[in-house]
């Protein structure tokens, strides 16, 4: 007896979730007729077959739906990137395989979700201003890629082919504590390096797939799949992961 002052609430909360739901869906639908600028909650609203008004009690405005379709999609990149780095992980993978298996793991993603990939990654919204409700999930795939730039420099497998440099105030201290490396004056040298060198992976992989969606390789590349792990495994081998792509 005790629960059932509880039970409407709940089933409020479970119609809610179930309309916020269909509402998502319909608008993630939207993304890929009309595109992330033209995203509209009246268009939305006619999908669902209700008034806008009703829409409106759901979400606050049209920036307020794309923040949540932003970080529903970057929390999904993010997860693929946890998941396929902790699988490369347990079956004892080195850390440039396992980075290989996070790209792979991404590209999938990225095929099977060209509009949510574009939403993140693509052309900004204009008028858009990400707030801040959006860093968590933007930076879960950068800390896979951190983790495993620092787990090579741990091991001594990290061996850069590109050139050294000065990594002295290129970053933030807010990224070098996301890092997990203190106050900017006590991160040695080659660690900080390390942590520049991550963003190399980030815009080899995003500027990969970006290649490949947009339709940049089309009549050039053959083998899409080879030549990505191509594209990626050279890119790896200037900031010091070295992956055989023949073994």
């Amino acid at each position: 007896m005790e629960d059932r002052p509880n039970a409407p609430r709940g089933a409020r909360e479970r119609a809610r979730a179930a309309v916020m739901g269909e509402l998502l869906a319909s608008a993630r639908a939207r993304l890929g007729t009309d595109g992330p600028a033209h995203l509209s909650l009246r268009a939305v609203a006619r999908d669902l077959g209700v008034s806008s008004s009703a829409v409106y009690r759901y979400v606050e405005s049209r920036d307020a739906l794309l923040t949540l379709l932003i970080v529903e999609a970057y929390d999904a990149v993010g997860e693929v990137a946890e998941s396929a780095a902790a699988h490369a992980r347990a079956g004892g993978s080195s850390p440039a395989q396992t980075w290989l298996a996070v790209a792979r793991g991404v590209r999938a993603w990225a095929l099977a979700n060209p509009h949510s990939f574009e939403l993140i990654y693509g052309t900004p919204v204009p008028g858009y201003q990400a707030p801040q409700d959006t860093v968590a999930a933007a930076v879960r795939i950068w800390a896979v890629i951190v983790s495993i730039m620092l787990e090579g420099f741990d091991d001594g497998s990290l061996a850069p082919t590109g050139p050294d440099f000065d990594p002295d105030g290129l970053v933030t201290a807010e990224a070098l504590a996301f890092a997990g490396m203190g106050a900017p004056q006590d991160v040695p040298t080659e660690s900080a390096r390390a942590v520049v060198r991550s963003f190399t992976l980030f815009a080899s992989l995003i500027g990969g797939l970006t290649a490949e969606l947009y339709g940049h390789l089309h009549r050039v590349a053959d083998d899409f799949p080879g030549v990505f792990d191509a594209m990626i495994a050279t890119a790896a081998a200037g900031v010091g992961l070295h992956v055989d792509l023949l073994g």
